[in-house]
């Protein structure tokens, strides 16, 4: 299937957007905006990202040996946006975030958030299937932000 074909069709999956996030070398946090995130499995607690291998944040997940998913709350759209550009210099400046458990940042304000030791890595084509135990992580009431058909919604029941 074409490329462009096959992201119009799955365009028409709605998902949650999230801020997945480790820590660099240099102390440095990175991130970017996904919404290929997923539970894994209960007993032990994982979930999986898929990030491409070419975007600033992916080696650096492998390096930290963990990151963080911050689900997005539907007032957050400007986040999302932020984290889906590719100047890893500018993407945390002025947003506040925290370390719990592993050293990679969990923005605050959010929906949801899991901090997440690797677990595993898998290929996946131009991407890679990143598998995180969950170590940590807490929610709170509000409504999340959607992305379908290359665009950002908001969850109305």
């Amino acid at each position: 299937m074409d490329p462009s074909e096959f992201r119009r069709v799955l365009g028409h999956w709605g998902t949650g957007v999230a801020v997945v996030a480790t820590i660099r070398p240099d102390g440095l946090p990175v991130g970017l905006t996904a919404n290929a995130v997923a539970s894994v499995s209960l007993e032990p607690p994982l979930v999986l990202a898929c990030v491409e291998r070419g975007s600033d944040t992916h080696d650096f997940i492998g390096l930290a040996g963990a990151f963080t998913v911050s689900v997005l709350a539907e007032e957050q759209e400007a986040l999302a946006r932020r984290f889906a550009t590719w100047d890893v210099a500018e993407k945390f400046r002025g947003v506040a975030y925290r370390e719990v458990v592993t050293g990679a940042p969990v923005l605050e304000g959010v929906l949801a958030w899991l901090d997440c030791r690797l677990w595993a890595v898998y290929p996946g084509g131009d991407h890679s299937i990143f598998v995180g135990e969950v170590v940590a992580g807490d929610a709170r009431e509000g409504a999340p932000l959607i992305y379908y058909r290359g665009g950002y919604g908001r969850y109305t029941p």
